[in-house]
């Protein structure tokens, strides 16, 4: 910590209470948390205790960011573990959640989508549920947020709100695991004014794929502020356990819930969205249940991310996780393998539809985009209230940009890949780089071979999957015999193979799959056939052209609705005034009628809002006709129906 800085600084807080209350804590924690342990005999299990905050990534003085002012947090990684590489598995809070409260990865689960509202298979344990039977007294205070429909939401705890603390526990020699979530570090709370400066703007150092603005600058200072304001609630939570005398029998964890809250870190599962900071102190009495490498100030290469929090959480309490959990404990008494490899998702991010999957090993980070033709940054509403956002935004649209800060609102590649050794920031692709075409390789099979595995339900569009599923849980849907997962897995790779070469045997191998009786099948063929039209148009045949637009025409048509979406998507692209009608015709139905669904009205309205022009033109109908769809919205998910026809109102990107 730069203590010179620090003094300077302090003085400019917002308020003489903060500067404080700042000053008394990081006093009382810097000087005497976690030192000596108290007397008195150590419970035979230990107490648990979660920090979490929320948007932020390792920008913390012990994770070596000298522009942080972080000294709470510093003197707890002082005196304990720090990991330094864990994924957060999704890079936005809903699905990141759904992912630790279960131990499975939400793309096992539907929960994949923000605000997906997935249901859980009856009798499914989360783990709350399995430490509270094991005799834990289990509060949370105060986030929920888990992705699942509000019949599922409970999750077992004791208590989970503003009151809830493990102070509240019935005896003094009752275990306790308890939550503390912070929000002041929260994406929200970036933009959020009036608020005087504290870092200096002129010292952040920003990414390469962010231009140098005021704007930019201003943005980055005050996410540090809000950390080293979520520092002083982190230190105030640990000063608070050890005046109760429990710091010897406690063990602590403290992790961000995502990356950072600026644009292409959070809603993007590139490294920068998806690492997260993960700090743990194992007290002297329990120390055989720390991991082998655990050394107070140490830092540890195992691999972890959100799926293992719940499973060693369960581990630490002497209990066994229950089988349905996907997650590795890495403490504990049932503490398993190391990964290799850890795996990360997105899926629809509030009102704009896409599909990544990303796997590290810890230095070289891999995507796979299976909808590649739509730029890596939409407008997503939320997203545009940050002024980064917008000035970024402006000055690509004024060609003002360079290659790197440019890149992130073009189509993307089908896979990327990126060194974070020689590229931390992840703006190099070097997939196609003969070098690393045995990483790449490795990389590419192992995401294949893990989507496989956990039988990811991203292969199937959100609608498909709520339509599939009825009344039984998705889970319960991807264990069953109602698709074949290894052929979805493999249709959408084919698809995507597709936006990078595409010729007679690709558009016939894409033609076959648009035959499937299975309607997941056919959705990812006409994909397949988009993307080969959309990136290589130009070099196909004439023959092969009206094949392929043939077989589309003819899909507009299939009894499945997310089927003619994705084949309304490139008809309506197409130079070709019978195929443009057709399109902007069944779009707006697809997205005017409340039968067809929720999920197929946010698909077609996807589509529209990147064709509006084609749309309008060809349809007859005017946007203003969609309004009836905001009445029968979901009501947690209807804000982005009503957030899509607000930017269909407004001029175009």
């Amino acid at each position: 910590m730069n203590l010179s800085r620090k003094t300077q600084l302090q003085p400019r807080l917002r308020s003489a209470a903060c500067l404080f209350f700042c000053m008394v804590v990081c006093t009382i924690v810097c000087g005497q948390t976690l030192a000596a342990d108290s007397t008195g005999t150590t419970p035979p299990r230990p107490n648990i205790l979660w920090l979490t905050s929320e948007d932020n990534g390792p920008e913390l003085g012990c994770y070596g960011d000298d522009y942080a002012d972080t000294p709470c947090i510093d003197e707890l990684a002082a005196r304990s573990l720090r990991y330094r590489m864990c994924w957060s598995n999704a890079p936005v809070c809903a699905p990141a959640r759904t992912t630790i409260i279960s131990g499975m990865h939400a793309t096992s689960l539907g929960g994949q989508h923000m605000r997906s509202s997935a249901s859980l298979p009856e009798g499914m344990k989360l783990y709350p549920q399995v430490l509270r039977e094991a005799g834990y007294y289990c509060t949370n205070h105060t986030k929920t947020d888990y992705n699942f429909r509000e019949s599922d939401s409970d999750a077992g705890w004791h208590e989970s709100g503003r009151k809830a603390h493990w102070k509240n526990r019935p005896s003094d020699d009752t275990p306790f695991f308890s939550v503390f979530n912070y929000t002041i570090s929260h994406e929200s709370k970036i933009r959020n004014k009036p608020h005087t400066l504290v870092h200096d703007p002129a010292k952040a150092v920003l990414p390469a794929y962010h231009p140098d603005t005021p704007e930019v600058r201003r943005d980055w200072a005050q996410y540090y502020d809000r950390l080293t304001e979520m520092d002083a609630m982190v230190g105030a939570a640990i000063a608070e356990l050890t005046e109760a005398g429990l710091a010897d029998s406690t063990i602590i964890f403290h992790y961000g819930d995502h990356g950072s809250g600026m644009p292409r870190s959070k809603r993007r599962p590139f490294n920068s969205g998806l690492q997260v900071p993960l700090i743990v102190h194992v007290p002297e009495a329990y120390r055989e249940l720390a991991p082998a490498d655990y050394l107070p100030g140490g830092i540890s290469d195992r691999l972890v991310s959100f799926v293992d929090l719940g499973p060693t959480a369960i581990s630490l309490a002497g209990s066994a996780p229950p089988a349905n959990m996907q997650g590795v404990p890495f403490m504990g008494k049932h503490a398993g393998d190391a990964k290799t490899l850890l795996f990360g998702y997105r899926g629809r991010m509030d009102e704009r539809i896409d599909m990544v999957r990303s796997c590290t090993d810890g230095r070289f980070v891999y995507m796979r985009h299976f909808y590649p033709d739509r730029p890596y940054l939409k407008h997503v509403d939320f997203m545009f209230q940050t002024p980064t956002t917008r000035i970024w935004k402006q000055m690509n649209d004024a060609g003002q940009l360079n290659d790197a800060q440019s890149k992130f609102w073009q189509v993307k590649p089908t896979e990327e890949l990126f060194d974070l050794q020689s590229d931390p920031d992840e703006v190099d692709n070097i997939a196609q780089l003969p070098q690393h075409a045995a990483k790449l390789a490795e990389m590419r099979e192992a995401t294949k071979q893990w989507m496989r595995s956990t039988g990811d339900l991203g292969l199937l569009t959100e609608a498909e999957m709520h339509r599939q599923s009825g009344p039984d849980a998705p889970r319960t849907l991807a264990l069953s015999d109602r698709f074949d997962v290894d052929a979805l897995v493999d249709a959408a790779w084919e698809a995507g193979d597709a936006w990078q070469a595409c010729d007679a045997h690709t558009i016939a191998a894409m033609q076959k799959l648009c035959a499937s009786d299975a309607p997941g099948i056919r959705f990812w063929g006409c994909r397949g056939l988009a993307l080969g039209l959309a990136s290589h148009g130009t070099v196909l045949s004439n023959e092969e052209i009206a094949s392929a637009m043939e077989t589309l025409m003819t899909a507009t048509e299939d009894p499945n609705a997310s089927v003619r979406v994705a084949a309304c998507d490139i008809l309506i692209r197409i130079n070709d005034t019978g195929a443009q009608q057709r399109a902007a015709k069944e779009l707006m139905r697809l997205a005017d009628l409340p039968e067809d669904g929720y999920f197929v009205g946010i698909a077609a309205l996807n589509v529209i809002d990147a064709n509006r022009e084609a749309v309008l033109r060809h349809s007859g109908k005017t946007f203003e006709s969609l309004s009836k769809i905001r009445k029968d919205s979901p009501k947690r998910g209807g804000d982005y129906v009503t957030r899509l026809l607000t930017t269909l109102s407004q001029p175009q990107d």
